[in-house]
């Protein structure tokens, strides 16, 4: 170990006295440049190609009552396993199945209730033929997208959406690069188009998205607002120290106020005291002090939705009251959402 960590070091102090070399640095952003533009135009180009069979591509998807089943070889397979990441995602169950696999046993994976989106640049992939015959036999519908038409796999498909005629990025033209820049965002466009035509809410991307800061930000306040004792409640009728000490155990900054039916129907904030702070406070009752009709949200709700509504310009709050048919089950203070991740 200690080898290892002095030949990091001295590979490190090595790099860091070699000299740059202008020239290489210029050749190096130049082609990175060069690259970068011609996948921009590439996708311009596609954005003005795309039509009858892209709509009719999606129409088709979205009336498979299995799984849309995505699958490429090499490079476009790397791309299909994505797009088949991004539809599952996005509401539309997908899966990868990979064409060299599916020869030896995983065309059992395809039902005849699903879709095929076979990715290819050429069209003409040796491995497509047994999957391409499967379909063909059980009637399951094959949506190719494709670099070449007329090719074998085009012919063969239901539908096929096809590539513009746009060069390689690669100087030699070889390497797939512009190719599968292209089929990765037709990937994108189709799951796009699909979430929007089903009506895919941000609440159930939640479901599929739990980790991460994403799963963060879309956490629901059900799963970090507080309940049972610890949302501080006082009646009507209750007086002025009982308030002041149910907001004490609360340890929230204030305590809600409810009616003999256990509506919420108001809140008691620490300003809400300073306001009535004169000699006779002791004397008067919950609802002589509170304020009515305090903002609350559901607790269906995204923690994400809870924190800008705390952050209202115009009126901003630290805590939030969950209710369910006017009753409070919960509450929400901005530091639970802030310890969530949700900023």
């Amino acid at each position: 170990m200690r080898e290892n960590r002095a030949l990091l070091t001295r590979r490190r102090a090595e790099t860091s006295a070699r000299r740059r070399d202008p020239d290489a640095d210029r050749r190096a952003l130049d082609a990175a440049r060069r690259v970068l533009r011609t996948e921009a135009e590439a996708l311009v180009v596609l954005e003005r190609a795309i039509g009858e069979s892209f709509a009719a591509a999606v129409d088709l998807l979205a009336g498979v009552a299995g799984r849309v089943v995505v699958t490429g070889m090499g490079k476009s397979g790397h791309v299909a396993r994505k797009i088949a990441a991004t539809l599952a995602s996005t509401g539309t169950p997908a899966l990868f199945v990979h064409l060299a696999e599916a020869s030896h046993g995983d065309l059992g994976m395809i039902t005849a209730e699903d879709a095929v989106l076979a990715l290819s640049n050429s069209g003409e992939t040796s491995e497509l033929k047994d999957l391409t015959l499967y379909t063909r036999r059980f009637a399951i519908p094959l949506v190719a997208i494709v670099g070449r038409a007329p090719s074998t796999l085009a012919e063969a498909a239901d539908l096929a959406i096809v590539l513009p005629e746009i060069a390689e990025a690669c100087p030699m033209g070889l390497a797939p690069t512009t190719s599968t820049t292209c089929m990765l965002a037709l990937g994108d466009a189709l799951a796009v188009a699909l979430l929007e035509r089903s009506g895919f809410s941000a609440r159930q991307f939640a479901v599929f998205h739990p980790g991460g800061k994403l799963g963060a930000q879309l956490l629901r306040v059900e799963q970090i607002m507080r309940r049972g004792e610890q949302v501080p409640l006082v009646g009507l009728d209750a007086s002025a120290r009982e308030t002041v000490l149910e907001m004490t155990r609360g340890c929230l900054g204030c305590v809600g106020v409810v009616d003999g039916e256990g509506r919420l129907v108001g809140i008691v904030t620490d300003g809400d005291l300073r306001r009535h702070l004169t000699d006779d406070l002791l004397a008067q009752r919950a609802r002589d002090i509170m304020t009515p009709n305090p903002r609350t949200i559901e607790g269906r709700a995204l923690a994400v939705e809870a924190v800008a509504l705390m952050n209202d310009p115009n009126r901003p709050i630290t805590v939030l009251f969950i209710t369910e048919e006017g009753r409070p089950v919960g509450a929400l203070h901005l530091h639970d959402c802030l310890r969530a991740g949700i900023a």
